[in-house]
């Protein structure tokens, strides 16, 4: 029987994993390591010069999290990244913060919106630590917009790997992205 291509098998992967295959896990590994460095990357370009974290170790603490999660029951390769992004960003906002109480209020580290609105300039910059406080404010309003910035800034996943994981059209995952955004872009307009 032919391996089936690459996404079909991280997903094969994950359910093996899921039902206790180690065998699974190490064969997971490969198939998964460059798209979490992507995923880190993505995360890092954003940063300010000089951030302490590099990509690899990114990866690595996300990794690390990611096969310590029992509880999650692994829908597919769009779910697993999407998982590990938002385990990426803690980790990130968890690190600013660290920093942040080692400087004693000193400037938090910036993230750049021109991926995450339209009508952001690129040059735009707004600290780590107050996207986290308006995404946790958007969470508490609206659950699924939040989760879509999350999986289409945060883990890269398209509108359409998005409406897979969530379930949803890919439709109403771009209206919702939409709309998610602009009110994201207010929000980090109005704390400047």
């Amino acid at each position: 029987m032919p391996e089936p291509p690459a996404p079909e098998r991280v997903t094969q992967l994950l359910v093996e994993w899921q039902n206790g295959s180690k065998q699974a896990l190490d064969q997971l590994v490969p198939l998964v390591y460059d798209e979490l460095r992507a995923i880190a990357g993505r995360y890092l370009s954003r940063e300010s010069p000089g951030h302490t974290l590099q990509s690899t170790a990114l990866a690595h603490e996300a990794y690390l999290r990611l096969i310590g999660q029992r509880s999650v029951r692994w829908q597919n390769r769009a779910h697993f990244f999407g998982i590990a992004a938002q385990m990426m960003r803690r980790i990130l906002v968890d690190h600013a913060r660290h920093r942040s109480r080692d400087k004693r209020g000193g400037p938090a580290p910036k993230l750049s919106l021109d991926e995450v609105t339209a009508t952001a300039e690129p040059s735009a910059d707004v600290d780590l630590l107050a996207l986290d406080d308006a995404l946790t404010a958007l969470a508490q309003l609206d659950p699924r917009g939040a989760r879509i910035i999350e999986l289409r800034f945060f883990s890269g996943l398209t509108i359409e790997e998005s409406a897979e994981v969530l379930d949803l059209s890919p439709g109403t995952v771009k209206r919702e992205w939409s709309a998610a955004r602009a009110w994201l872009y207010r929000e980090m307009r109005q704390n400047d």
